[in-house]
């Protein structure tokens, strides 16, 4: 049986010191043992996090440290020192860290008055920014070795249990987050119960690196970013714009048969609107402004609120509603430089937007759809998903009794339809409860991408009303629904989940026609016109190359069927195919031999696989 390390009591994780300094009965608490679960790594992470602090202070004597948090990734520790530390010394600082946990030091927690701890850290700059952010009169420290920090814990009762970590990378970090402040030197880590998921998790990072969809971006020419243009505004290459199309000809596919209408908001909009919706007084920071003849624009960071307007263009009735409206809109955000990465995440961005305006005893039925929707774009990408319901937070607006029946619309919903969920308790939105949806890619990570949102808040600051059936005025619900969230995003996802071998119904390019001679290439043109009639998306290579180089180009783009003419095909009106998505026994692309007149109908089943 694993070593218990800590208990939780009243949904807070508490280590076995803090249990017994409390006096808690343990019988009815839950343990927490020393393996690999969710609330364990909170406890192992946390202590290593302080085992490779007090490795950097036997290394470099002279270092300061701010915070060590754990982190959906592991965990880090901020610290200053006077030497230059790259990642060529984390094996060195790794190597301290298992020395130290060999001897198996205890660690002890102490408490001290606010008074005494500034007074024992007088001479520490980063410890007394940490407590300028306490509040209570007294503080905690956990000792061990030659080491003590600031902490509230949790953490393990020694050193020993540590045998599973790995340093993963370092990087410069504000001290507390805000830019004007200096820099300190941030080092990242990872840890586990046991060595097999720390060799597994290793895997799968090496794996993501061979998936970073920066990487396989540029090598298959999707996107770009210049420095002229400037940071996080992404430039879509053709072959980039061709899968972005692809995308959006999948989901008007769906919207069509689900009865959304498209909409087009503007992309500047007064402040004004802003001021009614909230946006200027919460999100101001995070959005663009400009004047236009003395009155200030907003530059859109989401697409509600030309939505909104589109609803009060006309008067509606009860009998109209719902009313959905969607836009692929698009939306600028004013991130931090420090935050920006790669698709994942930009300052400029298109969203699979859409708004439906119904009444509240609507809000099941259309939720039941909206699942079905999102299961369906799932399954045609293979993504494995989950759900995860946010109810009511503390700060929040609306009467209980919506409250209540909009979020029991979303439980029945979710149940209606089979699926498991998880409750966040409190995370919804000050406005309604919401669902995220979250996918796990090929690797075993986890995304969050789509979201249905209750909203009650933006009908009632825009005044918005339909004439129910006995002809008074009534506050419709508001639901923000999307599906991937962003396109940038889910194609960042899709690069390194696919590893860029996308499904042949959305690849940038389909087929690649290779002609071996000079009298091969009229067939090949004539070939590729058929191709291009009927949606698929195909490019010639004419290049002065051999027939070898030609394959390799065409397959280091993960193009997933290259067709090849030569004599025997130009004489049997034919083509020889190569598909990267049929391997054989030795690996290799599966070869055969087809006539055109075939080869169309084949391909043209592929390209409608996914179908609403």
């Amino acid at each position: 049986m694993p070593e218990v390390i800590g208990y939780i009591y009243n949904n807070t994780i508490l280590d076995t010191q803090t249990v017994r300094e409390h006096n808690l009965d343990t019988t009815y608490l839950e343990p927490i043992y020393f393996d690999d679960t969710e609330k364990a790594h909170e406890i192992i992470r946390h202590t290593c996090a302080h085992l490779l602090a007090e490795a950097i202070k036997t290394l470099y004597p002279e270092a300061k440290f701010f915070v060590g948090p754990v982190v959906n990734e592991g965990f880090y520790y901020d610290f200053k020192v006077d030497s230059k530390i790259s990642v060529e010394d984390l094996p060195k600082i790794e190597n301290k860290m298992k020395e130290i946990a060999k001897k198996g030091e205890k660690l002890t927690k102490i408490h001290l008055t606010k008074e005494e701890a500034q007074a024992r850290f007088c001479n520490d700059e980063l410890k007394q920014a940490v407590m300028s952010k306490i509040t209570d009169d007294t503080v905690s420290i956990y000792q061990q070795g030659s080491f003590e920090d600031l902490c509230r814990g949790p953490h393990l009762p020694h050193l020993k249990l540590l045998q599973a970590f790995k340093l993963t990378k370092i990087a410069g970090a504000y001290l507390g987050g805000n830019e004007n402040n200096e820099v300190l030197t941030r080092i990242y880590g990872i840890a586990f119960a046991q060595k097999e998921n720390l060799k597994d998790y290793l895997y799968k990072l090496e794996e993501a690196k061979k998936r970073d969809h920066r990487k396989i971006g540029m090598e298959m020419e999707l996107f770009t970013f210049d420095e002229d243009i400037g940071a996080g505004l992404p430039i879509w290459l053709p072959k980039g714009a061709r899968l972005r199309r692809k995308l959006e000809d999948l989901l008007t596919r769906a919207l069509i048969v689900n009865e959304y209408e498209p909409v087009k908001g503007p992309e500047i909009l007064k402040s004004d609107v802003w001021k009614i919706s909230g946006h200027y007084s919460n999100y101001k920071e995070n959005m663009y402004f400009t004047t236009i003849d003395d009155i200030e624009y907003g530059i859109k960071p989401m697409n509600c609120i030309g939505h909104i307007k589109v609803y009060q263009s006309n008067i509606r009735s009860y009998r109209e509603l719902p009313l959905r409206f969607y836009e692929y809109g698009i939306v600028h955000r004013h991130e931090k430089s420090g935050v920006l990465h790669g698709l994942l995440r930009v300052r400029e961005f298109t969203q699979d937007d859409a708004h439906i305006f119904c009444r509240l005893d609507q809000i099941e039925d259309e939720v039941n759809k909206i699942l079905n929707f999102t299961h369906k774009i799932m399954k045609a990408f293979d993504f494995p998903y989950s759900m995860e319901l946010s109810t009511r937070p503390e700060q929040s607006i609306g009467e209980d009794d919506i409250w209540e029946n909009a979020t029991q619309a979303l439980i029945n919903a979710l149940k209606s339809n089979n699926i498991s969920f998880d409750i966040d308790e409190g995370g919804g939105a000050f406005y309604g409860p919401k669902i995220d949806i979250k996918i796990t890619d090929a690797i075993g990570r986890k995304w969050q991408c789509g979201t249905i949102q209750i909203d009650m808040n933006l009908p009632e600051r825009f005044g918005l009303h339909y004439i129910d059936e006995n002809n008074e005025h009534k506050q419709p619900v508001m639901i923000h629904r999307a599906i991937l969230g962003s396109f940038e995003r889910f194609i960042a996802i899709l690069t390194e989940h696919f590893g860029g071998e996308f499904p042949f119904f959305i690849a940038p390019t389909q087929i690649v026609i290779i002609p071996i001679e000079e009298k091969h290439i009229s067939l090949a043109h004539e070939l590729q016109r058929n191709l291009r009639e009927i949606g698929i998306y195909t490019e010639i290579n004419t290049k002065n190359e051999s027939l070898n180089k030609k394959i390799r180009i065409a397959e280091k783009q993960k193009v997933p069927i290259i067709a090849i003419i030569g004599n025997k095909e130009l004489e049997n009106r034919s083509v020889a195919v190569r598909d990267r998505r049929k391997k054989t026994d030795s690996k290799e692309s599966l070869q055969y031999d087809i006539s055109i007149q075939d080869f169309l109908k084949e391909v043209s089943i592929l390209n409608r696989e996914v179908i609403f």
